[in-house]
């Protein structure tokens, strides 16, 4: 007896254990039934506070070109087009070597607004239709699409103003008016322009801005500014910056807060306003070095003929405020500002 009482003994505490674990088992399967309900029921009261504090934040609609493909007139279609090539292919009509006229510098519209503009703060066309006619403080008028886009031909494009009333005016205008028709009347569409840009606490830096354009801009519009040619010579791959194929110094892009911003969010190519690659100072510096560059001069004594209203950065006097010209072109603007 005494040999096998130490086996029973053995038994029992085996069948012992063996209920705790299963008792264990039991005891995890109640304690889930009962506690996953609470759980998903936590979990779904936190992701719908998250929602709703994700759902708070403002997201930006920004403005889409109207469809071209959406237009069943076959006439209406046609020029409008028309206007789209003309923008985009400006030099092969009116360049150097153009098929209309040679009365350009041999830029494209699109090499100073995007894509045909198309682009988000790409200098885009997306509120030309919705705020034109306008009132403009540089010619102290109220002026028309018409007016708008020959300022661009005489003054970006260094050429010659067309003809109103000429078939490639009128394609020009009905594609802008087009594309820009999904846009209320008196509107500004949201991304349309230049994303705006700080001031710089300094005068922007043209030796900076000559580093800047080494390391980023030389490799596409050349050493000298020159840009570079497709190879029948009728139009640019990569504009000319500076030159005598560049845009004069009555140009818009000739205001360095312009240029900056342009460069900023546009610049190297294949940047957007959502990923730029170079700092603020960085683009305040390259564009003072580009516009410190030779170009077209064009005489416009009308321009500004209230001086109160030309812009902080305006390059040329005379001035309402007691600042020089050189600090109009390149800042600082801070103390200009106050005034």
């Amino acid at each position: 007896m005494n040999s096998e009482h130490p086996k029973h003994s053995n038994d029992t505490i085996n069948k012992w254990v063996a209920i705790q674990q299963l008792a264990r088992v039991i005891f995890f399967l109640i304690a889930l039934i009962l506690f996953t309900p609470i759980i998903l029921f936590i979990e779904k009261q936190f992701n719908s506070t998250d929602n709703s504090k994700s759902s708070s934040i403002p997201t930006v609609s920004y403005w889409r070109p109207a469809d071209i493909n959406s237009i069943t007139e076959k006439e209406k279609k046609e020029n409008i087009i028309y206007g789209k090539q003309l923008i985009a292919h400006t030099s092969k009509y009116f360049g150097p070597k153009g098929s209309i006229a040679q009365t350009s510098n041999g830029l494209n519209c699109q090499n100073c607004h995007l894509q045909a503009g198309t682009v988000i703060y790409g200098n885009n066309y997306g509120s030309v239709a919705s705020l034109y006619p306008k009132f403009r403080a540089r010619s102290g008028a109220i002026e028309t699409i018409y007016k708008r886009v020959n300022d661009c031909f005489e003054r970006s494009l260094n050429g010659k103003a067309l003809d109103t009333v000429s078939k490639e005016m009128s394609a020009i205008v009905a594609y802008i008016t087009f594309i820009g028709s999904n846009v209320l009347k008196g509107e500004k569409a949201e991304g349309s322009g230049f994303k705006e840009l700080s001031y710089l606490d300094r005068a922007a830096d043209t030796l900076k801005g000559r580093a800047v354009y080494e390391a980023n801009c030389k490799v596409c519009h050349k050493s000298k500014g020159q840009g570079q040619l497709n190879t029948p010579g009728n139009e640019f791959v990569y504009p000319a910056l500076w030159g005598q194929h560049s845009f004069n110094d009555a140009a818009g892009l000739y205001r360095i807060s312009n240029i900056a911003k342009y460069v900023k969010y546009n610049m190297p190519q294949g940047v957007t306003y959502a990923n730029p690659i170079l700092t603020d100072e960085e683009a305040w510096d390259v564009a003072a070095f580009i516009n410190s560059q030779g170009r077209p001069h064009k005489a416009t004594p009308n321009d500004w003929p209230d001086i109160t209203k030309k812009p902080i950065d305006y390059p040329f006097g005379p001035y309402a405020d007691g600042f020089y010209e050189e600090q109009h072109k390149y800042g600082p603007y801070q103390a200009m500002m106050k005034k």
